[in-house]
Protein backbone atom coordinates (compact mmCIF):
# COMPACT_ATOMS: atom_id res chain seq x y z
CA UNK A 1 0.00 0.00 0.00
CA UNK A 2 1.61 3.65 -1.32
CA UNK A 3 -0.55 5.17 0.96
CA UNK A 4 0.16 7.05 4.45
CA UNK A 5 -2.25 7.40 6.69
CA UNK A 6 -1.40 9.50 10.18
CA UNK A 7 -3.20 8.14 13.07
CA UNK A 8 -4.18 9.80 16.18
CA UNK A 9 -4.34 7.85 19.05
CA UNK A 10 -7.07 8.23 21.85
CA UNK A 11 -6.72 6.86 26.02
CA UNK A 12 -7.85 7.51 29.11
CA UNK A 13 -5.77 6.49 31.59
CA UNK A 14 -7.56 5.11 34.38
CA UNK A 15 -10.79 4.45 32.46
CA UNK A 16 -10.03 1.59 30.03
CA UNK A 17 -6.13 3.00 29.48
CA UNK A 18 -4.90 2.47 25.74
CA UNK A 19 -6.81 -1.22 25.53
CA UNK A 20 -5.04 -4.35 24.31
CA UNK A 21 -2.57 -2.47 22.33
CA UNK A 22 -4.39 -0.88 20.29
CA UNK A 23 -2.35 1.96 20.42
CA UNK A 24 1.26 0.67 19.62
CA UNK A 25 -0.32 -1.71 16.90
CA UNK A 26 -0.03 0.88 14.29
CA UNK A 27 3.95 0.88 14.85
CA UNK A 28 3.98 -2.34 12.95
CA UNK A 29 2.88 -0.68 9.41
CA UNK A 30 5.58 1.38 8.04
CA UNK A 31 2.50 3.73 6.21
CA UNK A 32 0.75 4.35 9.43
CA UNK A 33 2.84 6.87 11.16
CA UNK A 34 1.45 7.93 14.80
CA UNK A 35 1.49 11.61 15.24
CA UNK A 36 -0.44 12.74 17.84
CA UNK A 37 -2.13 11.05 21.43
CA UNK A 38 -4.90 12.92 23.40
CA UNK A 39 -5.73 11.42 27.03
CA UNK A 40 -7.20 13.15 29.60
CA UNK A 41 -5.02 12.22 32.62
CA UNK A 42 -1.25 14.31 32.40
CA UNK A 43 0.86 11.44 33.82
CA UNK A 44 -1.24 8.79 31.15
CA UNK A 45 -0.49 11.51 28.68
CA UNK A 46 3.01 11.97 29.50
CA UNK A 47 3.61 7.91 29.58
CA UNK A 48 2.36 7.73 26.25
CA UNK A 49 3.78 10.43 24.43
CA UNK A 50 7.46 7.96 25.34
CA UNK A 51 5.51 4.95 24.84
CA UNK A 52 4.69 6.02 20.83
CA UNK A 53 7.28 8.84 20.49
CA UNK A 54 5.40 11.38 19.55
CA UNK A 55 5.76 14.99 20.50
CA UNK A 56 2.17 16.25 19.95
CA UNK A 57 -0.08 15.29 23.10
CA UNK A 58 -3.37 16.83 24.01
CA UNK A 59 -5.36 16.71 26.97
CA UNK A 60 -8.61 16.94 24.98
CA UNK A 61 -9.09 14.09 22.01
CA UNK A 62 -11.63 17.04 20.02
CA UNK A 63 -8.47 19.70 20.12
CA UNK A 64 -6.12 16.74 18.63
CA UNK A 65 -8.69 15.99 15.78
CA UNK A 66 -9.37 19.28 15.03
CA UNK A 67 -5.83 20.64 14.72
CA UNK A 68 -3.67 17.32 13.59
CA UNK A 69 -6.49 15.87 11.64
CA UNK A 70 -5.87 12.47 11.73
CA UNK A 71 -6.49 10.32 8.82
CA UNK A 72 -7.39 7.38 11.39
CA UNK A 73 -8.59 7.59 14.96
CA UNK A 74 -7.03 4.66 16.89
CA UNK A 75 -10.05 4.58 20.09
CA UNK A 76 -8.48 2.39 22.54
CA UNK A 77 -9.79 2.75 26.06
CA UNK A 78 -11.54 -0.98 27.09
CA UNK A 79 -14.20 1.14 29.04
CA UNK A 80 -17.59 1.59 27.16
CA UNK A 81 -18.62 4.95 28.57
CA UNK A 82 -17.22 7.39 26.13
CA UNK A 83 -17.44 5.25 23.08
CA UNK A 84 -20.19 6.65 21.31
CA UNK A 85 -18.87 10.34 21.65
CA UNK A 86 -15.28 9.66 20.64
CA UNK A 87 -16.52 7.77 17.34
CA UNK A 88 -18.80 10.50 16.97
CA UNK A 89 -16.73 13.38 17.34
CA UNK A 90 -14.57 11.45 14.72
CA UNK A 91 -16.63 10.20 12.14
CA UNK A 92 -18.16 13.94 12.19
CA UNK A 93 -14.69 14.75 10.77
CA UNK A 94 -15.01 11.95 8.40
CA UNK A 95 -12.09 10.39 10.29
CA UNK A 96 -12.02 6.72 10.00
CA UNK A 97 -11.64 4.41 13.01
CA UNK A 98 -10.01 1.53 14.74
CA UNK A 99 -12.50 1.01 18.55
CA UNK A 100 -11.27 -1.59 20.94
CA UNK A 101 -14.24 -3.62 22.16
CA UNK A 102 -16.93 -3.77 23.26
CA UNK A 103 -18.49 -1.41 20.72
CA UNK A 104 -21.26 0.70 22.72
CA UNK A 105 -23.61 0.43 25.87
CA UNK A 106 -26.54 0.40 23.23
CA UNK A 107 -28.22 -0.05 20.65
CA UNK A 108 -29.49 3.56 20.18
CA UNK A 109 -25.68 4.29 20.26
CA UNK A 110 -24.47 1.72 17.73
CA UNK A 111 -27.50 3.00 14.79
CA UNK A 112 -25.85 7.13 15.70
CA UNK A 113 -22.38 5.89 14.83
CA UNK A 114 -23.56 4.04 12.16
CA UNK A 115 -25.58 6.66 10.55
CA UNK A 116 -22.97 9.12 10.81
CA UNK A 117 -20.28 7.06 9.14
CA UNK A 118 -22.59 6.17 6.77
CA UNK A 119 -22.57 10.16 6.10
CA UNK A 120 -19.71 10.72 6.10
CA UNK A 121 -17.77 7.63 4.68
CA UNK A 122 -15.96 6.78 7.66
CA UNK A 123 -14.79 2.95 7.83
CA UNK A 124 -14.77 1.82 11.26
CA UNK A 125 -13.25 -1.37 12.88
CA UNK A 126 -13.75 -2.96 15.93
CA UNK A 127 -11.25 -5.14 17.91
CA UNK A 128 -12.58 -8.58 17.59
CA UNK A 129 -9.06 -10.40 16.55
CA UNK A 130 -10.69 -13.71 15.87
CA UNK A 131 -12.56 -12.43 13.55
CA UNK A 132 -9.72 -11.54 11.18
CA UNK A 133 -7.98 -15.00 11.88
CA UNK A 134 -7.28 -17.42 9.35
CA UNK A 135 -7.85 -20.12 11.47
CA UNK A 136 -10.99 -19.32 11.66
CA UNK A 137 -11.53 -19.39 7.99
CA UNK A 138 -9.82 -23.02 8.65
CA UNK A 139 -12.53 -23.93 11.09
CA UNK A 140 -15.48 -22.44 8.42
CA UNK A 141 -14.01 -24.88 5.83
CA UNK A 142 -14.33 -27.68 7.80
CA UNK A 143 -17.38 -27.11 8.60
CA UNK A 144 -18.04 -26.50 4.61
CA UNK A 145 -16.75 -29.35 3.92
CA UNK A 146 -18.88 -31.42 6.68
CA UNK A 147 -16.60 -32.45 8.96
CA UNK A 148 -18.67 -32.48 11.64
CA UNK A 149 -21.74 -33.04 9.75
CA UNK A 150 -24.69 -30.85 9.93
CA UNK A 151 -24.39 -28.34 12.60
CA UNK A 152 -26.45 -28.54 15.81
CA UNK A 153 -25.37 -26.36 18.33
CA UNK A 154 -22.99 -23.28 19.10
CA UNK A 155 -21.49 -23.61 22.42
CA UNK A 156 -19.59 -20.32 23.88
CA UNK A 157 -18.69 -19.33 27.48
CA UNK A 158 -16.66 -16.18 29.31
CA UNK A 159 -13.99 -16.23 31.38
CA UNK A 160 -16.49 -16.86 34.53
CA UNK A 161 -13.92 -15.47 36.57
CA UNK A 162 -15.08 -12.12 38.92
CA UNK A 163 -16.60 -10.67 36.28
CA UNK A 164 -18.67 -13.51 35.79
CA UNK A 165 -22.62 -12.97 34.72
CA UNK A 166 -23.29 -9.87 32.92
CA UNK A 167 -20.33 -8.05 33.17
CA UNK A 168 -18.84 -11.48 31.30
CA UNK A 169 -21.16 -11.14 29.00
CA UNK A 170 -20.32 -7.72 27.87
CA UNK A 171 -16.81 -7.58 28.28
CA UNK A 172 -15.75 -11.43 26.95
CA UNK A 173 -19.12 -12.43 25.39
CA UNK A 174 -18.79 -9.99 22.64
CA UNK A 175 -16.27 -11.82 21.35
CA UNK A 176 -18.08 -15.20 21.37
CA UNK A 177 -21.21 -13.00 20.01
CA UNK A 178 -18.98 -12.00 17.20
CA UNK A 179 -17.52 -15.82 16.34
CA UNK A 180 -20.62 -17.02 16.07
CA UNK A 181 -22.11 -14.38 13.72
CA UNK A 182 -18.76 -15.14 11.84
CA UNK A 183 -19.98 -18.90 11.24
CA UNK A 184 -23.62 -19.08 11.51
CA UNK A 185 -24.94 -15.39 10.36
CA UNK A 186 -26.94 -13.11 12.84
CA UNK A 187 -29.56 -15.13 14.94
CA UNK A 188 -33.27 -14.56 14.23
CA UNK A 189 -34.37 -14.90 17.68
CA UNK A 190 -33.14 -14.73 21.50
CA UNK A 191 -34.46 -16.59 24.71
CA UNK A 192 -32.48 -15.76 27.96
CA UNK A 193 -32.75 -15.44 31.29
CA UNK A 194 -30.66 -13.51 34.47
CA UNK A 195 -30.11 -14.26 37.98
CA UNK A 196 -28.62 -12.79 41.05
CA UNK A 197 -28.04 -15.69 43.66
CA UNK A 198 -30.50 -17.84 41.97
CA UNK A 199 -33.30 -15.16 42.19
CA UNK A 200 -34.39 -13.34 38.66
CA UNK A 201 -33.04 -10.10 38.18
CA UNK A 202 -35.77 -6.67 38.95
CA UNK A 203 -34.65 -3.07 39.01
CA UNK A 204 -33.44 -3.49 42.36
CA UNK A 205 -30.77 -5.59 41.10
CA UNK A 206 -29.46 -2.95 38.69
CA UNK A 207 -26.17 -1.23 39.32
CA UNK A 208 -23.69 0.25 37.31
CA UNK A 209 -21.17 -1.84 36.29
CA UNK A 210 -17.51 -1.80 35.62
CA UNK A 211 -15.28 -0.59 32.91
CA UNK A 212 -18.23 1.90 32.09
CA UNK A 213 -20.55 -0.62 31.12
CA UNK A 214 -23.21 1.72 32.71
CA UNK A 215 -26.54 -0.12 33.83
CA UNK A 216 -25.49 -3.83 34.58
CA UNK A 217 -27.46 -6.94 36.18
CA UNK A 218 -26.75 -10.66 37.08
CA UNK A 219 -24.28 -13.12 38.23
CA UNK A 220 -25.37 -15.61 36.23
CA UNK A 221 -26.59 -15.52 32.31
CA UNK A 222 -28.39 -18.32 29.97
CA UNK A 223 -29.39 -17.36 26.82
CA UNK A 224 -30.42 -19.12 23.59
CA UNK A 225 -30.26 -17.93 19.81
CA UNK A 226 -32.05 -19.68 16.92
CA UNK A 227 -29.40 -19.34 13.67
CA UNK A 228 -30.66 -19.38 10.72
CA UNK A 229 -29.36 -22.54 9.42
CA UNK A 230 -31.61 -24.61 12.19
CA UNK A 231 -28.79 -24.84 14.99
CA UNK A 232 -29.26 -23.13 17.89
CA UNK A 233 -26.35 -21.17 19.82
CA UNK A 234 -25.95 -21.32 23.75
CA UNK A 235 -23.87 -18.61 25.95
CA UNK A 236 -23.38 -19.04 29.46
CA UNK A 237 -21.56 -17.19 32.23
CA UNK A 238 -21.59 -17.63 36.02
CA UNK A 239 -19.35 -15.44 38.40
CA UNK A 240 -16.80 -17.76 39.91
CA UNK A 241 -17.44 -20.76 37.99
CA UNK A 242 -14.27 -20.70 35.72
CA UNK A 243 -12.19 -24.08 35.04
CA UNK A 244 -8.80 -24.48 34.89
CA UNK A 245 -8.04 -24.51 31.65
CA UNK A 246 -10.68 -21.96 30.81
CA UNK A 247 -13.79 -22.61 28.95
CA UNK A 248 -13.65 -19.42 27.44
CA UNK A 249 -14.16 -20.26 23.98
CA UNK A 250 -16.80 -21.59 21.10
CA UNK A 251 -17.48 -25.16 20.57
CA UNK A 252 -19.36 -26.09 17.24
CA UNK A 253 -21.71 -29.59 17.95
CA UNK A 254 -22.44 -31.40 14.41
CA UNK A 255 -23.97 -34.77 13.98
CA UNK A 256 -20.62 -36.51 13.14
CA UNK A 257 -17.93 -34.40 15.66
CA UNK A 258 -16.90 -31.43 17.17
CA UNK A 259 -14.58 -27.87 16.63
CA UNK A 260 -13.93 -25.46 19.71
CA UNK A 261 -12.26 -22.09 18.63
CA UNK A 262 -10.07 -19.99 21.30
CA UNK A 263 -10.24 -16.74 21.16
CA UNK A 264 -7.46 -14.37 19.22
CA UNK A 265 -5.05 -13.66 16.12
CA UNK A 266 -3.86 -17.22 15.79
CA UNK A 267 -6.49 -19.46 18.42
CA UNK A 268 -6.31 -22.58 19.13
CA UNK A 269 -8.28 -24.48 17.28
CA UNK A 270 -8.88 -28.27 17.96
CA UNK A 271 -11.31 -30.93 15.91
CA UNK A 272 -13.11 -34.05 17.48
CA UNK A 273 -14.12 -36.61 14.77
CA UNK A 274 -16.46 -37.92 17.14
CA UNK A 275 -20.47 -38.31 16.36
CA UNK A 276 -21.28 -39.07 20.27
CA UNK A 277 -18.60 -35.85 21.26
CA UNK A 278 -17.26 -38.41 23.94
CA UNK A 279 -13.72 -39.39 23.52
CA UNK A 280 -13.79 -41.22 26.67
CA UNK A 281 -16.18 -43.76 25.17
CA UNK A 282 -15.39 -43.25 21.43
CA UNK A 283 -11.62 -43.47 22.06
CA UNK A 284 -11.43 -40.69 19.24
CA UNK A 285 -8.81 -37.67 20.24
CA UNK A 286 -8.93 -34.43 19.48
CA UNK A 287 -6.67 -32.83 16.65
CA UNK A 288 -5.01 -29.48 16.75
CA UNK A 289 -6.32 -27.39 12.93
CA UNK A 290 -4.03 -25.10 11.16
CA UNK A 291 -4.57 -23.43 8.11
CA UNK A 292 -2.76 -26.35 6.28
CA UNK A 293 -5.49 -28.08 7.88
CA UNK A 294 -6.35 -31.16 11.02
CA UNK A 295 -3.15 -31.86 12.92
CA UNK A 296 -0.55 -30.45 10.50
CA UNK A 297 2.10 -27.92 11.08
CA UNK A 298 1.09 -24.47 10.39
CA UNK A 299 2.37 -22.59 7.22
CA UNK A 300 1.88 -19.22 8.25
CA UNK A 301 5.00 -17.38 9.49
CA UNK A 302 4.71 -13.89 8.92
CA UNK A 303 5.14 -11.96 12.10
CA UNK A 304 1.24 -10.65 11.31
CA UNK A 305 -0.10 -13.66 12.81
CA UNK A 306 1.31 -12.81 16.16
CA UNK A 307 0.23 -9.32 16.60
CA UNK A 308 -3.12 -9.36 18.46
CA UNK A 309 -4.67 -6.35 15.80
CA UNK A 310 -2.16 -6.72 13.05
CA UNK A 311 -4.90 -8.63 10.73
CA UNK A 312 -7.62 -5.90 11.74
CA UNK A 313 -5.11 -3.28 10.53
CA UNK A 314 -3.86 -4.41 7.36
CA UNK A 315 -7.89 -5.26 6.61
CA UNK A 316 -9.22 -1.59 7.39
CA UNK A 317 -6.49 -0.23 5.54
CA UNK A 318 -7.18 -2.22 2.41
CA UNK A 319 -10.80 -1.40 3.10
CA UNK A 320 -10.45 2.54 3.16
CA UNK A 321 -8.36 1.87 -0.32
CA UNK A 322 -10.90 -0.45 -1.76
CA UNK A 323 -13.83 1.50 -0.34
CA UNK A 324 -15.34 -1.61 1.37
CA UNK A 325 -16.42 -2.48 4.70
CA UNK A 326 -13.63 -3.80 7.18
CA UNK A 327 -14.18 -7.61 7.91
CA UNK A 328 -15.67 -7.13 11.36
CA UNK A 329 -16.70 -3.38 10.81
CA UNK A 330 -19.81 -1.12 12.31
CA UNK A 331 -22.66 -3.41 11.37
CA UNK A 332 -20.57 -6.96 12.53
CA UNK A 333 -19.82 -4.64 15.96
CA UNK A 334 -23.41 -3.70 16.20
CA UNK A 335 -24.71 -7.60 15.68
CA UNK A 336 -22.56 -8.95 18.53
CA UNK A 337 -23.85 -5.46 20.54
CA UNK A 338 -27.13 -6.76 19.82
CA UNK A 339 -26.39 -10.18 20.49
CA UNK A 340 -25.42 -8.71 24.23
CA UNK A 341 -28.63 -6.49 24.32
CA UNK A 342 -31.36 -8.76 23.44
CA UNK A 343 -30.27 -11.77 26.82
CA UNK A 344 -31.38 -8.40 28.77
CA UNK A 345 -34.24 -7.35 26.83
CA UNK A 346 -35.51 -10.86 26.37
CA UNK A 347 -35.50 -11.20 30.10
CA UNK A 348 -36.92 -8.42 31.12
CA UNK A 349 -40.02 -9.18 28.34
CA UNK A 350 -40.06 -12.68 30.05
CA UNK A 351 -40.23 -14.59 26.15
CA UNK A 352 -38.17 -15.00 22.94
CA UNK A 353 -37.36 -11.93 21.36
CA UNK A 354 -36.91 -11.76 17.51
CA UNK A 355 -33.61 -9.98 15.85
CA UNK A 356 -33.00 -7.54 14.79
CA UNK A 357 -34.73 -5.86 18.52
CA UNK A 358 -37.66 -3.12 17.91
CA UNK A 359 -36.27 -1.68 21.55
CA UNK A 360 -32.84 0.09 20.62
CA UNK A 361 -32.66 1.62 24.33
CA UNK A 362 -31.13 -0.04 27.31
CA UNK A 363 -34.08 -3.02 28.98
CA UNK A 364 -32.16 -2.66 31.96
CA UNK A 365 -33.34 0.89 32.44
CA UNK A 366 -37.17 -0.23 31.95
CA UNK A 367 -37.16 -3.17 34.24
CA UNK A 368 -39.73 -3.48 37.02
Amino acid sequence: MAETYRVGVIGRTGHGDYGHGVDEVWKEFPNTPIVAVADDNKMGLAAAATRLQVDRTYLDYRKMLDEVKPDIVAICPRWLDKHHEMAMEAARRGMHIFMEKPFCPTLAEADDIIATCERTHSRLAIAHPTRYSPRLQSARQLIEDGKIGKVLEYRGRGKEDQRGGGEDLWVLGTHVMDMIRALAGHPEWCFALVTQEGEPVTAKHVVQGNEGIGRLAGDAIRASYGLANGATAYFSSYRGAAGRPSRYALQIYGSRGVIEILEGTMPEVRYLGDPGWSPGRSGAKWQPVTTGGIDQPEPLTDPIFNSRHGLAVRDLLEAIEQQREPACGMYEARGATEMIVAVFESHRQRRPVPLPLVNRQDPLAMLG
